[in-house]
């Protein structure tokens, strides 16, 4: 069973996924449409996600501020949770996003993607670096927990 991770914004939503074992999350694509309200075509590429990759939940980013502050972001982020958990079934965790993104441009600059290629990519690396630090937490409490 995979996990999907998602970084929600406003006309994109990048999407990651777990490989089967939970350890490691791969960027696989950057869902966009034209205006932040609709979100029908978005949730029906989700489900087709989710069927795809046989996935068991999804970590969703919460974009808190950096004092830890939830600002209109996060209300927008925990209706469309709810969104999610509605249409999938599936139970969605909030995971602090707290510099996903800026971690994503920093991979990228790194890696040598042009400044004028990096959009088409962010949003996926920044889904990637949610749900990575969601499974370096769960792993890292579960060897606790043995």
């Amino acid at each position: 069973m995979r996990i999907l991770g998602l970084d929600y914004g406003s006309k994109t939503v990048g999407v990651a996924v777990s490989d089967g074992l939970g350890w490691t999350a791969q960027a696989l694509e950057t869902i966009t449409r034209k205006d932040a309200n609709k979100l029908r075509k978005t949730l029906a590429r989700i489900e087709e996600l989710v069927a795809e990759y046989n996935v068991e939940r999804i970590v969703l980013g919460f974009p808190k501020h950096m004092n830890n502050d939830e600002g209109n972001r996060c209300a927008e982020t925990e209706a469309f949770k709810a969104m999610l958990e509605r249409r999938t079934g599936l139970p969605v965790i909030l995971q602090d996003e707290r510099m996903s993104t800026v971690s994503a441009e920093r991979i990228l600059m790194e890696g040598g993607v042009r400044r004028e290629n990096r959009k088409a990519y962010v949003d996926k690396m920044a889904a990637a670096f949610i749900l990575q630090t969601y499974m370096d937490r769960m792993n890292q409490e579960q060897k606790l927990g043995d």
